[in-house]
């Protein structure tokens, strides 16, 4: 594995301090292959107060067994808010897409992955993005932000009626405009250029309600953008490849077909 690299080597924008902190960097899981693979970059969650390590580098780990180059993101977190975790997944995209030959990256398949408040900057990602400045100074700010696919597993989508309280805080403060709510609510941001997604949530999550799934599966299909929906009735939240839970443990390899039908 390749030391970390910093988003914005010489300091990210609004940083705070020189602590590891306010450096977001990626992990890389790099593929040794005769041709140039996929990529996906994985955002663990948290609800936007800690990174959960179980969805990070096995993730990554899955995600190389499958064939397919893998990221780890270390967005920054609170206390910064909207729009510092975007910035990081955004320029994350533009820094693989950047670099995709010299890591043997096909830079048309280059995917966003997220669990719980990283499902949120996954879906962020896919609904709030741009083609790049072609008069940009920096070679990466040139270049588009948005990912090819999207998989969200247990998402927060929504900060209105079904949000997740604390992600929703830590994203926006205590007391958020309507605009503000509006804006990251990603089932109201999907247009049909949002890129195919990947969904599964469970019935039971006490933590998420599974209607985020749900309201961003139907925004997805009114904008005819491709998906594929997975509900499972029991288990709950943050359960990561859920190895050990009967019926939820089946979505990495339904995901890992589905991004196989992606070009993946």
């Amino acid at each position: 594995m390749n030391a970390n690299i910093y988003l914005w080597p010489e300091g990210a924008p609004y940083a705070a301090g020189e602590q590891e902190q306010d450096r977001p960097h990626l992990i890389p899981y790099l593929l040794h292959s005769e041709k140039s693979v996929s990529a996906v970059i994985v955002c663990p969650g948290g609800g936007y107060e800690f990174l959960a390590d179980h969805e990070g580098g096995p993730i990554a780990q899955w995600l190389n067994e499958n064939g397919i180059a893998a990221f780890v993101l270390k967005y920054r977190v609170a206390p910064y808010k909207h729009p510092v975790p975007l910035m990081d997944v955004q320029r994350a995209i533009r820094l693989v897409r950047l670099r995709a030959a010299e890591w043997n990256i096909d830079a048309s398949h280059i995917g966003i992955l997220g669990f719980s408040a990283g499902g949120h900057l996954a879906s962020t990602a896919a609904t709030h993005f741009d083609d790049g400045q072609a008069e940009a100074a920096d070679p990466a700010e040139r270049l588009s932000c948005r990912p090819d696919v999207a998989v969200v597993c247990y998402p927060v989508i929504s900060m209105g009626e079904f949000r997740h309280n604390g992600s929703r805080e830590n994203l926006l403060g205590h007391n958020p405009t309507e605009a503000e709510i509006a804006l990251l609510s990603n089932e109201l941001q999907v247009t049909p250029s949002t890129p195919p997604a990947f969904i599964w949530h469970t019935m039971e999550d006490d933590i998420v309600p599974v209607e985020n799934a749900l309201l961003f599966a139907s925004a997805l299909r009114r904008n005819g953008v491709p998906f594929e929906l997975h509900v499972y009735e029991r288990e709950g939240h943050g359960m990561g490849l859920a190895e050990w839970e009967p019926s939820a443990r089946t979505w990495p390899n339904l995901c890992a077909e589905w991004l196989r039908k992606q070009g993946f």
